[in-house]
């Protein structure tokens, strides 16, 4: 008999033990939006889908369709981000924007943008050629951008030219390549100053990862 699979491309956003064996995960998918996905057996011993099921995994995941879930079937891995385990900062960095993926994202929509948006970020984080704080500003413009509520920049205040044409370059720059530019200190400044607004009116929701990080003088 002939079985009926589903193929999916997306990233592992949380992995939880589920039974004594199972692990239940949450992917963000470019196809189906956010879904969840039992993957049963996976904490036996040897189990050939243990790395798989970890957060950060990006890779073609092939499910088999269920009621209310999906049951992990087979699964094609293009990415680990192993590097992001060996560097603290970046690790609850990543883990911060898998949050804010999971907080935005739905089930049954197109999660192709927000999912290009999480894999550059991550690609951003282990090269090292852009400052994190920067990275971070920057994917939260470009999240809430992609949900549809960025309101632009405020015109109560006045900003640096850098600082506007930053902000500009994000709203305007496809999620792939918005991680590609560098500012000076002065605009990094008042860049950081002005996510944080940003983050406070929009994303209003407890992030552990970014607790975590204040907790330990990283951000």
């Amino acid at each position: 008999m002939v079985q009926d699979f589903t193929e999916v491309h997306g990233i592992v956003l949380k992995s939880a033990d589920y039974s004594e064996y199972d692990r239940r995960l949450t992917l963000l998918t470019s196809e189906r939006g956010k879904i969840t996905v039992f993957a049963h057996g996976v904490r036996r011993t040897g189990n050939r889908f243990m790395a798989a099921t970890e957060p950060f995994t990006f890779g073609m995941f092939r499910l088999k369709e269920g009621r209310s879930a999906y049951n992990l079937k087979d699964v094609e891995i293009n990415n680990y981000f192993e590097g992001l385990r060996t560097d603290l900062e970046a690790f609850y960095l990543g883990s911060y924007f898998l949050e804010i993926a999971d907080y935005y994202s739905r089930e049954n929509d197109d999660g192709m943008a927000l999912l290009k948006l999480v894999y550059a970020a991550l690609t951003a984080l282990l090269k090292k050629n852009m400052d994190a704080r920067l990275i971070r500003g920057t994917f939260e413009i470009k999240a809430i951008q992609l949900n549809g509520e960025f309101p632009g920049i405020p015109n109560n205040r006045t900003f640096l030219p850098g600082t506007v044409h930053t902000v500009s370059f994000i709203m305007q720059t496809p999620p792939l390549k918005v991680f590609s530019f560098q500012v000076n200190d002065e605009v990094l400044r008042e860049f950081i100053v002005l996510t944080r607004d940003y983050t406070q009116n929009f994303l209003r929701a407890r992030f552990r990862s970014l607790e975590i990080m204040q907790e330990m003088g990283m951000c």
